[in-house]
């Protein structure tokens, strides 16, 4: 048998390679997807029921969620089962992502595979609990509250579009530090820079938190917010662990470098 063909670096790859090579990494995530899909469909019943317990706990006694189309059960279950297994194939979705981009990276760098996918998929899970015991409670219990004057019809649908919002919305915020660092190992961003835009982070985590909340209130928001600024001041550590270790190596190859240099 041939050997393996290696796979080209981003310089020598045109621009529909680029793209096939992205076609596959979407295809096996698509695929293990999938297949995390059937075992989730099992217990699909008990999945919906612990994501509806934000809302159920809150509702009249006697009152529960309800259904307007003769499939919709079956449809909820079926994205409740897809939205698990988002979560538990999330490392395998990373590391695919993580060999979309490697090429582009020295040999050197490409060994943190292993930190990459555990941090992205730790802080894309991190993010999803945060939003599910912190946010998503809140969230439910004002709009309740604010509604106790009337009988709540909420269907499954409305409620699962607004589940979905919300957990992943929280979840990809959560990945700024895994990002920072690897945009910061790139040489591509600093701290002095990150220190410097420091009041537009502020202004852009309110943003962000106004999207994903689905709660006008400004104690809400700043229940979002506040977590995506300590995130943002934890890049900032970061990227300072980052540059100091990079200006580190450098000072250590110039030294390395001058005697060579002399016996020239």
């Amino acid at each position: 048998m041939s050997p393996r063909k290696a796979r080209k670096s981003p310089d020598e790859m045109t621009f529909l390679e680029h793209l096939e090579d992205l076609r596959k990494r979407i295809f096996y995530s698509f695929m293990a997807i999938i297949s995390g899909v059937i075992p989730c469909w099992v217990f699909s019943r008990q999945l919906f029921a612990i994501l509806a317990r934000p809302v159920t706990q809150y509702l009249p006694e006697g009152t529960r969620l309800a259904f307007t189309t003769l499939t919709a059960p079956f449809m909820l279950y079926l994205k409740v089962s897809f939205l698990a297994a988002l979560f538990l194939t999330s490392p395998f979705v990373f590391y695919q992502l993580w060999l979309f981009v490697s090429p582009g990276l020295y040999q050197k760098e490409k060994r943190y595979v292993i930190p990459f996918v555990f941090f992205t998929s730790f802080f894309f899970i991190i993010g999803a609990l945060f939003g599910y015991f912190i946010v998503f409670p809140w969230a439910c219990r004002f709009f309740l509250t604010l509604g106790r004057d009337f009988t709540p019809v909420i269907t499954v649908d409305q409620y699962f579009s607004f589940a979905l919002k919300v957990l992943l919305g929280i979840a990809l915020v959560f990945e700024l530090p895994t990002i920072v660092y690897f945009l910061s190992k790139l040489g591509l961003i600093t701290s002095r820079w990150m220190i410097k835009n420091f009041q537009y982070a502020v202004l852009a985590a309110f943003v962000i938190a106004a999207v994903i909340t689905p709660t006008p209130d400004m104690i809400t928001q700043t229940i979002v917010a506040v977590p995506m600024i300590a995130l943002y001041g934890i890049s900032i550590l970061i990227t300072l662990v980052v540059g100091r270790n990079r200006k580190r190596k450098k000072r250590e190859e110039e030294r390395a470098g001058s005697p060579d240099d002399l016996a020239g």
